[in-house]
């Protein structure tokens, strides 16, 4: 089947979110071909380029979500906040066409003023904020983009009516004109794929399934793939985007009334996406919850954890040996999150317990000013409370904490890390999916955490586990688990186990292979010319399998007189048999070989076309072998 993957701000860039999973997932099923539409979220990102893709990628469409410092989008000829409407084309609108926008954005603005228990909103359709989503989609596609036309005096005043009308909040309605500006300014930004071309039936119509990798941005042209096309939308999120965008309000540069309103929207647009996707698969149960309280219906809700790779731990985990006996060991990204300060009172109160504790963290400050800081203020604390330790009169002080980075000499990978201890602590205050315990299971290690995010679910009884923000607690579980090397074996291999069970990409794979053929068994065949027969019913199957390989599949067969069989580009549909006339059943003599990595293109342009086929008639193409047995034709089955 041909899948279209829908991603925000990761693959197939070389950095970004979600990139290695996607990349696991789509060179893992080989079986189907993918479509990927991207979106970007720095210039940055764009200029690191993309991975090395499969050949079984057949395109690529992508957009940015960021905007050049003039304020323009890429490729736009206009230039600064203008304030008059006008498309994206630079045609301006018509009066009716204005009415029709003031109309769907003020009901857009309406809903995401409006405090919840004001009651414009009724929970099971999404009310005014889908008649204002779907209605300026529809306009975009119709008259061209609305990028112009949201940074537009109309659209200010608009959003300056709606925060004073009846049932706003006190917060939204002390906004003034910078922040309506403000506001007008994000809208147009979250709002940027309503206007990308992709919704056409050679782009986003032209896919069986639709999967957003993620929740907010990237599920918006899998809405309208359903929308404009019937496409089924499945949503896969490892972190809800609604609880990111919680987490980062505080730090943006908006005022109260903007927080308000956007974090309106984000929800709204949350509760829709959960409302028109055939299937939910949050990588966790903390997710799942989250997804919930947003609106998620449990019926179609499936936990899939994400898949890691288990074979570059296997050495430390099927070595006996459990690392240095008195060492602690904390890995992954230094940021105030994790909590590291007090991971060093915590080990302050092992020192007392046990002097010859060491603790080792390996990790490098996250990006911004702020992580760096916190690095050099953890380097501060750490040599305050430990200071430089002697053996002798004339031997040279070293300290019990050391801040180190996985590459060196010692530790040339992240498996030798873990294997550097016996124990592994994680301290975070804020987690969601714990990778770095997950990785520290692979290798039998046993672990002391934090009871925050997915912890809880994902240690099950093979590990220790201690409130959040409380170093004696912390300090207790090192102390019990340093104390008893038995113990730590029985949880460690516990831990290898469970984490061999559910946590390989073996398991993810296999889980989104069946979800996969479940999601297309129970979607509407779409009516089209090339998915009916001659008398006007639908077929089995809107793209019969077999309409992928080389071959006049659904042809009457000209083996029958001994003449040879013509080749069909790859990908090309099969042609829809005359009244009247046999149609043979195509069986393969022998197994084809798959197609060169040449005959898939990839595209990035603003209009890319179908991906080019392979001549007929090359010496390097396949021919196959079929019997003719007059029957009815394979895709009428």
């Amino acid at each position: 089947m041909r899948i279209g993957l829908l991603t925000d701000g990761g693959y197939p860039y070389a950095t970004g979110e979600s990139r290695l999973w996607c990349d696991r997932l789509v060179r893992g099923l080989p079986q189907h071909e993918f479509d990927l539409f991207a979106l970007s979220r720095s210039a940055h990102q764009e200029d690191q380029g993309w991975v090395r893709l499969p050949h079984h990628v057949s395109r690529v469409r992508t957009a940015p979500l960021w905007t050049p410092e003039d304020g323009t989008l890429r490729g736009s000829g206009e230039r600064g906040l203008l304030a008059r409407l006008v498309t994206g084309g630079g045609v301006s609108y018509g009066r009716r066409d204005r009415k029709r926008f003031a109309a769907h954005l003020a009901a857009l603005a309406t809903a995401i003023c409006a405090t919840e228990d004001a009651g414009t909103e009724p929970a099971t359709d999404g009310g005014l904020f889908t008649e204002g989503f779907y209605g300026l989609a529809e306009l975009a596609r119709e008259r061209g983009g609305l990028h112009l036309a949201l940074r537009s005096e109309t659209t200010v005043r608009i959003l300056e009516a709606a925060s004073r009308a009846r049932g706003t909040g006190r917060t939204v309605q002390s906004a003034t004109v910078l922040d309506h500006l403000a506001t007008a300014a994000e809208l147009e930004r979250v709002l940027r794929p309503l206007s990308l071309d992709w919704y056409d039936p050679e782009s986003l119509g032209a896919v069986d399934l639709c999967h957003a990798a993620s929740g907010g941005a990237a599920a918006i042209p899998g809405l309208l793939a359903k929308r404009f096309f019937g496409v089924p939308l499945l949503v896969t999120e490892h972190g809800v985007q609604l609880r990111a965008h919680y987490l980062s309000a505080p730090d943006a540069p908006f005022g109260a009334p903007v927080r308000a309103v956007l974090a309106n929207f984000h929800g709204q647009l949350a509760a829709e996406v959960y409302r028109q996707a055939a299937l939910i698969t949050p990588g966790n149960t903390h997710v799942r919850r989250w997804q919930q309280r947003c609106g998620a219906d449990p019926a179609r809700q499936r936990t899939v954890y994400p898949g890691m790779a288990a074979e570059r731990f296997s050495p430390v985990g099927e070595d006996e040996d459990g690392g240095g006996p008195d060492t602690l060991v904390w890995i992954g990204r230094i940021e105030p999150a994790k909590d590291l300060i007090a991971l060093l009172h915590a080990f302050a109160e092992v020192r007392r317990a046990e002097p010859d504790a060491r603790l080792r963290i390996f990790g490098a400050p996250a990006e911004g000013d702020e992580a760096t800081a916190y690095l050099a203020h953890c380097r501060a604390l750490a040599a305050q409370l430990f200071p430089d330790e002697a053996t002798g009169a004339h031997a040279e002080g070293v300290s019990p904490v050391t801040f180190e980075e996985i590459g060196g000499p010692e530790v040339p990978d992240l498996a030798e890390a873990y294997a550097a201890g016996g124990v592994v602590v994680l301290s975070s205050v804020v987690e969601g999916f714990p990778i770095s315990l997950v990785e520290s299971m692979f290798c039998g290690r046993a672990t002391v955490s934090t009871d925050v995010g997915a912890v809880v679910e994902v240690i099950g009884g093979t590990g220790l586990v201690v409130p959040p923000r409380n170093p004696r607690a912390l300090a207790d579980a090192c102390i019990a688990l340093l104390r008893d090397p038995e113990r730590r074996a029985r949880l460690g291999a516990a831990a290898r186990a469970r984490a061999l069970e559910l946590f390989t990409v073996e398991q993810n794979l296999a889980a989104f292979r069946g979800i996969y053929l479940e999601l297309i068994s129970h979607a509407p065949v779409r009516r089209e010319a090339d998915t009916t027969d001659a008398d006007g019913d639908p077929l089995l199957f809107a793209t019969p399998p077999e309409a992928r390989l080389l071959g006049h599949w659904t042809q009457p067969h000209p083996l029958a007189t001994g003449a040879r069989v013509p080749v069909r580009a790859a990908g090309a549909r099969p042609e829809e048999p005359r009244t009247g006339e046999p149609v043979a059943v195509g069986s393969l003599a022998r197994s084809l070989p798959p197609a060169p990595e040449h005959s898939a293109r990839l595209e990035h342009s603003a209009r890319p076309e179908a991906a080019a086929a392979r001549q007929p008639g090359s010496a390097s193409e396949p021919v196959c072998v079929c019997a003719a047995t007059g029957g009815p034709g394979v895709g009428d089955a």
